[in-house]
């Protein structure tokens, strides 16, 4: 199986399934001398983990990372960081029931037919379980750009959205509840929204919104890894992102140019910044904004039909613990993604000089 790293001179690789003995990774590239604050790496994967609340999957997993190599006395050496996370609360039996069966709008079908084998315990490979990993590697990558200001909170839930600009947001208050929206009246409607669907055995998706603040100018290539893109395949690579879109996005698209254009201040700043802090796939120094949508999570405890190993259609309920909305444990995935392609980048720009 390819496809298991990120980055260039930065490198995440992880391994590991759902309901193995443990999933981890290695990240490749990170610095010499960097002073790691362990709890606040510990903190990133407690945002992550499941459990932490009535809105979210119920499985029970401390998460507490192991490293392996690559750090003595609190410090990195230089060399490859390896790092375990151990499964302890898996429930396999949970998944006998799909053991000769596809769950619609899951990757078990795709995975059998291109690998003649799957996982079904949990999802195996495929699974949300993997993004523990990128959690780790992505605190490790703020500590390294400890400048740069990474804030991801949820922006709507369903129809319910969350209409302010993020400039008028405080996002110290992100942290305030469950749903990770930092207004706390909207909040409340997304978290009444997720109770509502869970307990009719439903799922609902909603969208983050990430800004990356105090970026340097200069960080990106302008043809094939402009600053952009990279963050748009970081995104997409997270399971459930159905859609990327930064600076005005697809809104963008229904302005005029003299409307759209930003227009400079002698500094070089922007009075506008519809180019989301990315021109010509370069950072301008402006904030970076931009927004994730995630799906409905597939798995749903209602009966469906749905195909088995031998060609029948039949009839499957979902069951297991399972997020009725993945969007508040996805915050920290999505700020652990971004942290990768700036770490990596403020790498590539530090080589190019």
């Amino acid at each position: 199986m390819a496809g298991n790293s990120f980055g260039k001179l930065f490198k995440l690789t992880t391994f590991g399934e759902s309901h193995g003995a443990a999933i981890g990774g290695i990240i490749d590239g990170c610095p010499a001398g960097l002073k790691l604050d362990f709890e606040a790496i510990q903190n990133e994967m407690n945002r992550r983990k499941p459990g932490q609340s009535d809105i979210v999957t119920q499985r029970k997993e401390p998460d507490s990372v192991v490293f392996l190599s690559g750090v003595f006395e609190g410090v990195t050496t230089g060399t490859p960081i390896g790092f375990t996370i151990e499964n302890t609360n898996q429930k396999s039996r949970d998944y006998s029931h799909i053991k000769e069966v596809y769950r619609p709008s899951h990757a078990d079908y795709t995975y059998e037919k291109k690998y003649g084998v799957r996982d079904y315990r949990g999802g195996g490979r495929s699974s949300a379980r993997e993004t523990a990993c990128r959690v780790v590697a992505g605190a490790i990558a703020k500590q390294m750009i400890s400048k740069i200001k990474i804030n991801a909170f949820t922006s709507s839930v369903g129809d319910i959205h969350l209409e302010k600009p993020y400039q008028d947001l405080d996002f110290s208050q992100i942290e305030s509840n469950t749903v990770r929206c930092p207004d706390a009246m909207v909040a409340e409607q997304m978290i009444s929204k997720i109770k509502a669907i869970k307990k009719d055995g439903d799922t609902v998706g909603g969208i983050i919104t990430c800004v990356i603040q105090n970026v340097p100018v200069g960080l990106g290539e302008p043809v094939f890894d402009k600053l952009h893109a990279e963050l748009g395949k970081a995104m997409l690579s997270i399971n459930a992102v159905k859609g990327f879109e930064y600076g005005s996005g697809f809104e963008g698209a229904s302005l005029k140019g003299s409307e759209h254009n930003d227009l400079f201040n002698q500094d070089g700043s922007t009075k506008t910044n519809h180019s989301g802090g990315v021109q010509g796939g370069i950072s301008n120094g402006m904030d970076i904004y931009f927004r994730v949508a995630f799906k409905p999570v597939a798995t749903v405890i209602q009966k469906q039909d749905t195909l088995d190993s031998d060609g029948n259609i039949v009839e499957m309920q979902g069951k297991g613990r399972h997020d009725p909305c993945v969007v508040p444990r996805a915050i920290p995935i999505v700020e652990a993604m971004a942290a990768l392609v700036l770490a990596d980048y403020t790498l590539l720009r530090k080589q190019e000089a």
